[in-house]
């Protein structure tokens, strides 16, 4: 596992999210489009931490157009818990 990796895109994910509630605390008009960004750059975060988390360091310092697509999608290979 590349933990240096990981670990840069779950220290990104948390810093967004702490950004996010924080936004939502402290303005009223925080509405869904400024919502939607927000999740967006934490899930690209959340995903590329666990879809990349077997890439080399190479490979992380590279990212290349095809390894950015894969890495930033939903993971297929976790299942959601249903309840």
């Amino acid at each position: 596992m590349n933990r240096d990796y990981v670990l840069y895109n779950l220290k990104e994910a948390e810093s967004a999210l702490a950004r996010t509630i924080r936004g939502l605390e402290a303005d009223e008009a925080y509405g869904e489009e400024k919502l939607l960004e927000a999740m967006m750059h934490l899930y690209l975060h959340v995903n590329t931490a666990w879809n990349a988390r077997k890439a080399t360091a190479e490979e992380a310092r590279e990212c290349s157009p095809e390894n950015f697509r894969e890495w930033h999608r939903f993971p297929d290979d976790i299942a959601m818990a249903t309840e």
